[in-house]
Formats: C-alpha cells, sequence, structure tokens
C-alpha cells in the first residue's frame, strides 16, 4: 500500500467507538440551519499553495491566486478594498498573497467576484467554522478558542455532538459542503517528512455519502472511504470526485484525550 494511513490501515472507521445513534438528527439539523448560516467559500488557492497532487496539478479549472495575478494594478487594490476587514496594498505590496493562510483572506464578496469575473474555481462552496482557526498551525490547539455564536444558535445539537468528542482540546471545527458538479481537487495537508505524528483528527459525514477518496503518492490505490466517522491521515492525498448532489461533512482537529488513543492503539493497532 503506498498511502501512508494509519497503522498499516488506509483510514480508521470510527463508528464501531464512537456514538452513531445521533447522526441522523444532526443532519437534519444541519440541513435546516443552512440557509440560516452564511457560509463561506475555500479552497480556491490549492494550485498556489503547492498540495495538490502532482496529477491534479493540470487540472483546468483556474486557481483564485492565477486571477489574481492576472489583474492589472488598479484591478487588484480595487478588489482587496473589496474586504474592509484586512489591510488596504500600500506601496511594495503588489505581489502581497491574498487568500487562505494569508494576513488578506478573501471574504464572500472577493470569491463570487473571482468566479464570475475571472473564472477562478472553489471547492467548498458551502464552509461553516463552528470552532475558528487563523492559521493552519494552531488547527489541535484550543488556546482562546470557543462555538461561533451563529453555529451555538442554529446547530446546537451538532456543537453538543462535537463537544462530547473525546479531545483534550479543539483547535478547528469546520463544515466543507461540496455542491453538485463540482469536485475538491486531490491534495494533502500535511508533507510526508516534515511531520513527526498523525494530525488528530475525527470526519464526520451524517448520511454516510461524502465520498472523501485517498490516493497513493503516483494517484494509485484509490480507496473510498465508507464510514460516517473516520479518522484518516493527512499527509495522504485526498479530494471528492464530482457527483450530481450536494454533500458534506465536518472535519474536527485537536488532541485526543489520552485515553481515547491508547483505545483506538488497542482497536486497530
Amino acid at each position: 500500500m503506498s498511502l501512508w494511513g494509519i497503522w498499516g490501515r488506509p483510514y480508521l472507521d470510527l463508528t464501531s467507538v464512537l456514538d452513531t445513534a445521533p447522526l441522523a438528527a444532526i443532519d437534519e439539523e444541519i440541513q435546516g440551519a443552512l440557509p440560516h448560516l452564511a457560509p463561506g467559500w475555500t479552497g480556491g488557492t490549492l494550485q498556489w499553495m503547492n498540495v495538490v497532487a502532482p496529477w491534479q496539478r493540470d487540472d483546468p479549472h483556474r486557481d483564485a491566486m492565477d486571477a489574481v495575478r492576472s489583474m492589472s494594478r488598479e484591478e487588484r487594490r480595487a478588489f482587496v478594498a473589496m474586504n474592509p476587514d484586512v489591510p488596504p496594498l500600500e506601496e511594495g505590496d503588489d505581489d502581497a498573497p491574498l487568500g487562505d493562510e494569508t494576513d488578506r483572506p478573501f471574504n464572500h464578496a472577493q470569491c463570487v467576484h473571482l468566479a464570475e469575473r475571472y473564472g477562478a474555481y472553489f471547492p467548498w462552496k458551502t464552509c461553516v467554522h463552528l470552532v475558528e482557526n487563523d492559521r493552519w498551525e494552531d488547527k489541535h490547539s484550543g488556546a482562546g478558542k470557543r462555538f461561533s455564536d451563529e453555529c451555538e444558535r442554529w446547530l446546537p445539537r451538532t456543537v453538543a455532538y462535537v463537544r462530547a468528542l473525546p479531545f483534550r482540546e479543539i483547535g478547528r471545527a469546520v463544515l466543507f459542503g461540496v455542491h453538485a458538479g463540482d469536485h475538491a481537487p486531490f491534495h494533502r495537508d500535511a508533507e510526508p517528512g516534515r511531520e513527526l505524528s498523525i494530525a488528530q483528527s475525527i470526519s464526520i459525514d451524517p448520511r454516510g455519502d461524502k465520498g472523501l477518496v485517498l490516493r497513493g503518492p503516483d494517484g494509485g490505490d484509490r480507496v473510498l472511504v465508507k464510514a460516517k466517522l473516520y479518522w484518516f491521515n493527512d499527509m495522504d492525498y485526498h479530494g471528492v470526485e464530482a457527483r450530481d448532489r450536494f454533500r458534506y461533512s465536518l472535519r474536527v482537529d485537536g488532541v485526543f484525550q489520552p485515553e481515547f488513543a491508547r483505545r483506538l492503539r488497542r482497536a486497530f493497532g
């Protein structure tokens, strides 16, 4: 197996060690809440971030940073000004990076503008942060973080379920939705050889139809995740292939409770 996997398995199916009974009610709650929430768009700069799989680099869908770089100086300054929550471009900042994992993330208006005027592609057009993280590096730290008021109001059952998961601390909890006809490019979140341990996370797929696929570094060893609750190694390339309907999952990152980590090792190691 060319997948890194976890303890010799492509992923861990956690349905035998976690409670699946509430998932149908959680799905109903999420579907009822999404029209009232304000989901963001994300994933538009995966090519620029250099995290996509080698065979995915020829994907004809346009990267958002490529779209930004095609703008004139005046267009770019006007574009940055569309987000009042980020600093304006100063002299010498014309090549400053924009978007995910930068000091100038896109807001919703900018994402729509990039897509409709410049042809940029955003894989996840429904992205709701139950617990926000500023940078990828802090996704396992719960210091100073809390569930958003919006999610507490509209997703109380979901928030309670996530809170009860066996984490010592939660650094990030995000709902990612892929719309009908869209795909999530194969990418990895961590580079093998640079991480000392497998990032701890639990993914929740209430309907069991998200269709997350894991693939080896050369595109082989295609493994479809068939679990409503799972932990996968994000050093493996993973993506979601296009289908004819909306699908979503929640990913919770943090640090497992020590006893839960030991339980997993006994069950799967």
